[in-house]
């Protein structure tokens, strides 16, 4: 039970979970650290300072009612699907690929936007969708092109690992809703039979991913490069890592991206099997308090933005470990909180703000006088 010495307001904050995000960071800011060679710069200072000042935002969007989330999501969606656009036109290029727009002082990736305009704009229309028409083919179009849109856009910068995020999470979104399952059935069989036409859209090196990721050692200095590393640095751990500041494979630079999509493995090679079991359950403990607040929403709206959260987050975790373990191929997903980067932590403090603030709408109602 929270103490009653604390501020109303912080006894209105899920404390525990606060905690375990608290946790993660801080995990990742050392890890960034240690990959620096010991310094705070150029990494771990700027992230450092990048989340405090996120933090506050988060915090801030958390008095946000969950009305005026429902109210800008359309207007929301809109600003990144033209965003989108702009980065075809004009956007940066970077590492081979088209996905930033360069704005002098910061560069923003609006793709990682599009991943919670998606989860809002699905919340509102099925919010006002009567239950009886919700399986109707026409009702299911706004939903398909709410979907399509943005994920062709991102397939074009290219960024495989986007589209499929934006694409899992309104897909979880059209189930919760309830959406009959015939319709499911229906479109994987269709997604089947299109599977030859989309490798032959994909371009060379995501098609080599994908046979390197079924065949890692065919190719283990060149395009198999990455998760051979990742293997080594993962696999030579052992229960408790070979040390804080001790990692081989980061320090001596064979493994590459050490400090953005491969950070898992970095950590591991040096906290060992413990610190992967304390950053999974870090993560699964905010995921599972999304998960739960979805249960305990009183407005479908709120239930389904919770949840398709939640679920994005979980989205995010799960394709990147599973990326740098093998499990996977690589397609370039960040670890939130821990991987390096301004647009990815940026999207997550929104992703939690917006969860803290329909954890505080439910306790309104239930508790008027609390918050």
């Amino acid at each position: 039970m929270r103490s009653e010495v604390l501020p109303a307001p912080l006894r209105a904050l899920p404390l525990k979970m606060l905690g375990a995000m608290l946790g993660a960071t801080a995990l990742g800011l050392a890890t960034l650290f240690s990959a620096a060679g010991g310094k705070m710069t150029p990494w771990a200072m700027n992230q450092s300072v990048r989340f405090g000042v996120l933090f506050v935002v988060m915090l801030a969007l958390s008095y946000i009612r969950a009305e005026t989330w429902k109210r800008i999501a359309y207007p929301g969606y809109a600003i990144a699907l033209v965003m989108l656009i702009v980065v075809e036109a004009m956007g940066h290029v970077g590492m081979g690929a088209q996905r930033w727009i360069d704005l002098g002082i910061i560069r923003i990736q609006p793709s990682e936007f599009m991943k919670l305009a998606v989860v809002l704009s699905l919340a509102r229309f099925f919010h006002g969708v009567p239950p009886r028409y919700i399986s109707q083919p026409t009702v299911l179009v706004v939903p398909a092109l709410l979907i399509g849109t943005p994920m062709a856009l991102v397939m074009l910068q290219p960024d495989l690992g986007t589209a499929l995020m934006i694409t899992f999470s309104g897909i979880a979104i059209m189930f919760l809703a309830g959406i009959q399952l015939r319709w499911f059935i229906g479109g994987a069989a269709l997604v089947g039979a299109m599977l030859p036409v989309a490798w032959n859209m994909l371009h060379e090196y995501q098609r080599n991913r994908v046979l390197i990721f079924m065949d890692p050692e065919s190719d283990p200095l060149g395009t198999g490069y990455h998760i051979s590393q990742s293997k080594i640095a993962i696999g030579s751990s052992g229960l408790f890592g070979k040390g804080y500041l001790q990692g081989s494979q980061s320090h001596l630079d064979y493994l590459p991206e050490k400090h953005t999509d491969f950070i898992f493995a970095t950590m591991m090679e040096e906290w060992g099997l413990f610190g992967g079991l304390l950053t999974l359950a870090a993560y699964g403990y905010v995921i599972w308090w999304g998960f739960g607040l979805a249960q305990r929403c009183s407005t479908v709206f709120n239930r389904l933005v919770a949840m398709g959260l939640s679920f994005t987050l979980f989205l995010y975790v799960g394709i990147n470990l599973s990326m740098v373990m093998g499990l996977a191929p690589v397609v370039g997903i960040p670890l939130p909180l821990f991987s390096y980067g301004g647009s990815a932590m940026m999207t997550v403090m929104i992703l939690l703000g917006i969860l803290l603030s329909i954890h505080r709408e439910e306790g309104r109602r239930s508790s008027p006088g609390l918050l």
